[in-house]
């Protein structure tokens, strides 16, 4: 959390603020009668009534954030006064980081926060580049038997693959990859599970106990001092503070490990899968990136980097944010009540065309000249900003980049076909499957 966000910390006085716009119902039925996503109608809000922005779905009101300094000052300057009330993951991630609030998220995420900085970074380096040394060699075979393979089945694999190694030390197996299907078969039902929450169990029951009993397997070799080829993963820091502290109940442990591998593979894999396919719409975007620098070079990782922040720009991790304000105050002179729900949107922030000009091209440039890009840190937040902002930044954008280090000047990609939709969830992702094949590139760039 940045400086600023930290001082700033002081509820506007209650009834200062001028009153959200809120609207018209018309258009909320019109976007009923016609079936559409509920990014549709957020669209049309944020279009018609700016960024700061009321409507009803029930007796209630929602308000709409996507204006920059709102975002910034609902995450990360009064991030107590606007706090998660149910993650959507629940049934999936228990009681995990994601999901946890008050003192027990504060307590969760200081045990994991350190893991995923400096030293706890430098310490997945080897487990990174030996999961993307793996994925490569895997494509050099596609490309020689001139093999059709699906572009998004093949990040999630690396991901998992990733995440794993991370978390246990070991290379993911054929059969826990088999197993840990169940964890993205939960991820993509979770919007059209039934409301009441047994009947949602019952529903992914199956998948639920094969998750598991995949994490009971794990937990019970990392118990047992059984490290992996890379050493102890982030699996033992949980089973080592379950000797310190009585709150890490078995139960827990696999709350946590399956948070991780939920945000630890899902969202990375959407985002590879995401550039590949605006690298096929967009092909000088891949030339630009190869041509910054050699292999190896901080020009040419700049400039993967930069294809990734683009990516994560138009697709973002979590593209949407619902928070609930427990008190009175004013985001952006805003007067918002205590008791309302809001709905933080990157998504939709990230395509105002007031702060990217363009915003439907893809350009990775935006993120090699500072002046291409807006300067206010609410304009940008793939990852979610403030206290609560996503542990596994650092990890998913270095995984990427080795990932396109080695597979980008290796291979051209040619789609059979891609999505024609896209599936707003937990993440926004391409709605199919994207069949393609692989062209070696001469001398692998």
């Amino acid at each position: 959390m940045d400086t600023e966000a930290s001082r700033d910390r002081v509820p506007t006085v209650p009834g200062t603020g001028r009153p959200v716009p809120e609207a018209d119902p018309a258009l909320v039925e019109r976007w009923r009668s016609g079936g559409g996503e509920l990014v549709d109608l957020l669209a049309q809000v944020r279009e018609g009534y700016g960024g700061v922005a009321a409507f009803r779905l029930g007796p209630a009101r929602t308000v709409l954030v996507t204006d920059p300094q709102a975002v910034q000052h609902v995450l990360a300057r009064q991030p107590d006064l606007y706090v998660k009330r149910s993650h959507r993951a629940r049934l999936l991630i228990g009681d995990g980081v994601l999901s946890a609030t008050g003192a027990a998220w504060k307590r969760q995420r200081r045990l994991l926060q350190s893991q995923f900085t400096g030293t706890g970074m430098r310490r997945y380096e080897q487990r990174i580049t030996e999961a993307a040394r793996t994925t490569a060699a895997r494509w050099d075979g596609y490309a020689r038997r001139g093999q059709t393979f699906d572009v998004g089945q093949e990040m999630r694999r690396f991901a998992l693959d990733t995440i794993w190694r991370a978390l246990t030390g070991h290379p993911l197996d054929d059969g826990t990859e088999r197993e840990l299907a169940a964890v993205a078969a939960v991820a993509a039902v979770l919007p059209t599970l039934p409301a009441d929450a047994a009947d949602a169990h019952d529903a992914v029951a199956a998948d639920l106990a094969r998750i598991d009993a995949v994490a009971r397997h794990a937990i019970d070799t990392a118990r047992g001092g059984a490290a992996g080829p890379h050493g102890p993963g982030l699996l033992d820091v949980l089973v080592q503070a379950a000797a310190e502290r009585p709150q890490y109940t078995d139960r827990l442990i696999r709350d946590e490990l399956v948070t991780l591998l939920v945000a630890g593979h899902e969202t990375t894999a959407t985002t590879l899968t995401w550039l590949y396919l605006l690298l096929d719409r967009f092909p000088a975007a891949r030339e630009e990136a190869l041509a910054a620098g050699d292999a190896g070079s901080a020009q040419r990782r700049q400039a993967l980097q930069a294809l990734v922040h683009e990516t994560l720009r138009l697709y973002p991790s979590a593209w949407i944010l619902p928070r609930h304000a427990t008190a009175d105050d004013a985001p952006a002179g805003y007067a918002v009540e205590a008791g309302t729900d809001l709905l933080v949107c990157p998504y939709l922030t990230h395509r105002d065309p007031e702060l990217w000009p363009d915003p439907e091209r893809f350009d990775p440039r935006r993120f090699l000249v500072p002046d291409d890009r807006p300067g206010h840190p609410g304009a940008y937040f793939p990852f979610g900003m403030g206290p609560r902002a996503c542990l596994g930044l650092q990890f998913a954008l270095r995984e990427s980049t080795v990932l396109l280090e080695h597979l980008l000047p290796a291979h051209t990609v040619t789609f059979r076909a891609t999505p024609a939709k896209t599936a707003y969830g937990i993440t926004v992702r391409p709605d199919g499957p994207a069949p393609a094949t692989l062209t070696p590139s001469p001398a692998g760039r």
